[in-house]
């Protein structure tokens, strides 16, 4: 497979800024002296059982009550605690791989050269939390023999678009580094009512690249991780590339066609990257779990939900299909009984579409729905949950293509509402 091409040192300036403006840093690739090994033997895999740990917005971690604590010694040491807690109580419950966010929106949870501290840390973007969150955690979790996947969102820049987070970015340009929102502004656009980058400009996808590498090259990260945002709009709030589809998508038959290569190229890229940097560390994509619906395809799910192919233009099945990733892992929320998208239909899908292939299977499962009441999902509420969820991971490991489990997502264990689960899970799963 060849490599694929890499730009570096990426500078452009902002327009009508006085002086010097701080540049845009992309990490150039370091020089691999070896040549690339193979990765370990499918044989030598665990069963996969993990869990999304969320920071955007603090979903998960870090508590919110830390970032006003009355210094930065007790919010570290609030911090650090809440994140060692929640590995002994993973631990305890048989979770072997911890999917840490590590770039929740344009901001970054290590000493980035590339993109400021995310204020979910202090509440100021580009402030110094005082410690590592990404090395803190690969140092607890592989102590406690857990693998740890950097999860990345790679390209949104903001969860709103509110005056104060305008604010906020703008006043970020005086730092080292500044946000992309400053440093690009010509890259930025509005979908699904946040700042995200547009993901048909070549540049744009050169510096997600160099983010990645970053991680990378300097943490003994277990893999890499991409959740189901990419090109994400919503009804109300559709992202603007005409332009950029003006300049970039010639000889392209519709715009769908030429997003969908765009996708494709920035997955390829990353896979290459990470390969000739740490063969070893796995890359692999979380998508939405449905690829395309029958109706459109013949070779979709007889599904009718949200695909992918359509809404997210990302062609999951065909980077599956080209060995660009080592593992994936759809997002099938929805129980046996939603015929819509049934659970076991897609999970038979994906089983199908892996199976000739060398890339894992494994299946993101909806902890968040378990105990919550739903007039279309009844099946979540009846005895807590625990007769869906047994059916599910009962399925997954009845099919041999499929490696394993993933839980979306941690702070979901520590609800009254799933509780009859985690015991269950527990006992099914712990030592």
């Amino acid at each position: 497979m060849k490599r694929s091409g890499w730009l570096v040192a990426v500078a452009l300036i902002i327009a009508g800024c006085a002086s010097q403006p701080p540049k845009s840093l992309v990490t150039p690739l370091p020089t691999v002296a070896q040549p690339s090994l193979p990765t370990k033997p499918l044989t030598d895999q665990q069963p996969m059982r993990g869990v999304w740990l969320a920071t955007v917005s603090r979903l998960d971690w870090p508590p919110v009550a830390s970032v006003n604590a009355s210094s930065a010694a007790s919010r570290i040491s609030q911090q650090q605690k809440a994140l060692t807690d929640k590995l002994d109580k993973l631990k305890s419950l048989g979770i072997n791989t911890v999917f840490f966010q590590v770039k929740p929106d344009g901001t970054a949870l290590w000493p980035s050269k590339i993109l400021p501290w995310s204020d979910m840390l202090t509440g100021k973007i580009g402030a110094d939390p005082g410690y590592d969150p990404l090395q803190f955690i690969l140092d607890e979790a592989h102590k406690r023999g857990m693998k740890v996947h950097a999860w990345f969102n790679p390209y949104r820049v903001s969860v709103n678009t509110k005056p104060s987070t305008v604010a906020e970015l703008n006043a970020t340009l005086s730092l080292h580094p500044a946000s992309v929102f400053v440093l690009h502004r010509d890259w930025i656009r509005t979908a699904g009512d946040r700042f995200v980058l547009d993901p048909g400009i070549p540049a744009a996808r050169d510096w997600i690249t160099s983010i990645v590498a970053e991680v990378v090259s300097h943490y003994p990260v277990d893999g890499v991780q991409f959740d189901d945002y990419f090109y994400a709009e919503s009804p109300g709030s559709a992202l603007n590339d005409s332009q950029t589809f003006r300049q970039y998508g010639q000889g392209f038959a519709s715009k769908a066609d030429w997003r969908r290569h765009n996708t494709q190229l920035l997955i390829e890229q990353v896979s290459h990257t990470i390969k000739q940097l740490k063969p070893s560390v796995e890359f692999g994509v979380s998508p939405a779990g449905v690829w395309r619906n029958l109706s459109h395809d013949p070779s979709g799910s007889d599904t009718r939900g949200a695909a992918a192919y359509d809404e997210a233009f990302a062609d999951t099945r065909q980077w599956v299909q080209m060995g660009l990733l080592d593992y994936i892992a759809p997002q099938i929320y929805w129980p046996f009984s939603r015929q819509a998208a049934r659970y076991d239909v897609l999970a038979n899908w994906w089983a199908n579409v892996v199976k000739p292939t060398h890339t894992r299977l494994y299946i993101g499962v909806a902890l968040y729905k378990v105990g919550e009441p739903s007039k279309s999902e009844p099946d979540w509420t009846v005895n807590g949950g625990v007769p869906e969820l047994k059916k599910q991971l009962d399925l997954n490991e009845s099919l041999p293509q499929i490696s394993g489990t993933i839980l979306f997502r941690e702070n979901y264990l520590n609800q009254p509402q799933t509780q009859q689960a985690v015991n269950y899970l527990r006992s099914r799963w712990g030592s």
